[in-house]
Formats: structure tokens, sequence, C-alpha cells
């Protein structure tokens, strides 16, 4: 039982999925541009020379919308600074869910829409939330897998060094 366990653990870690996203860390985070809520395009290169936060989440996932109030205290803290918080959704019909969403949920970070999923699939995203931290020059610093608290301990600590040094 236990060499099965095993077996299929290690057949996760070598699929292609874990293997594209591990390999952004260290390397230039993949560029793309997408529209925002407001129909104004949003390009990850013209966003150099900031630190930057790639957030790929969907309105259905419960843990998406559990880490969205700190996603918007960390906008809010640093929104004077070089931070830009792109939380990306992935579904289909987004600008009708998104919208419907906001009405009842009015956050002010940008959110950008993904509907075709191009985005999340270069950047190997199969998980929600997902989150990649970008630093000045472009290169993705940190993954992050699963909800977080954005305001909360190391995480907030090493943006806050990211941005004001």
């Amino acid at each position: 039982m236990m060499k099965c366990v095993l077996v299929l653990f290690f057949a996760f870690l070598s699929c292609p999925f874990s293997a594209a996203a591990s390999a952004l860390v260290g390397s230039v985070a993949p560029d793309f541009s997408l529209q925002d809520m407001q129909g104004r395009q949003v390009q990850l290169s013209a966003l150099r020379g900031k630190v930057v936060i790639v957030n790929f989440w969907a309105t259905w996932c419960p843990p998406c919308r559990a880490e969205m109030p700190s996603m918007e205290a960390l906008h809010l803290a640093f929104k004077e600074d070089d931070l830009v918080l792109l939380a990306i959704n992935v579904e289909e019909d987004a600008h009708e869910l998104v919208e419907n969403f906001l009405k009842k949920n009015p956050y002010n970070f940008p959110i950008l829409l993904d509907a075709e999923t191009e985005v999340q699939q270069g950047y190997g995203v199969f998980q929600f939330p997902e989150s990649f931290i970008i630093d000045r020059n472009g290169v993705v610093v940190k993954k992050i897998i699963g909800a977080v608290n954005w305001m909360d301990g190391d995480l907030y600590r090493l943006l806050r060094f990211m941005v004001k040094g």
C-alpha cells in the first residue's frame, strides 16, 4: 500500500502542471495582456519596476473569496507605492459573473478577465487560488497555492521589503 502511495506521489510531482508552475520561480514571468472590468488592456510587462502579485481565482471558489478581504487590505495599504495586485478571473462568463460578484463584494483592486484561460494555462495553474509574486525586474520570486492572509506575518514582511526596501 505504501509503495503505491509513493508511486502516485512521485507521478504527481512529475506531471506537466506542477513542472510548468514550479519552473516559473526564478524565471521572468510570462507576459500577458488582458482586459480589466472596465475594458482597459493591462499588460504585465508594462508594470516592470513595480512589485506585482498575479492571483488566479474564480467566483465559485470559497478559498478565493475567503482571501479577498486581505487582498483588498493589501491593495489599500500599498496603493500609493509600487505594488500592483492583479486578480485574474478564469471563468467562461467572467465579466457577468465578476460583475455580479462585485455588487455583493465591492473590491477595488484590479480584476482581469481570462475567459479563454490562456494566461492560466501559460502559468500552469490548476488549483485555486494560486498566486505569483513578481519582483520589479519581472522575475517570479514566490508561488503560493491556496488562500492566504496577505496582511499576515512573513508574507506581508516580504512584500513590504520588496516594495519599500
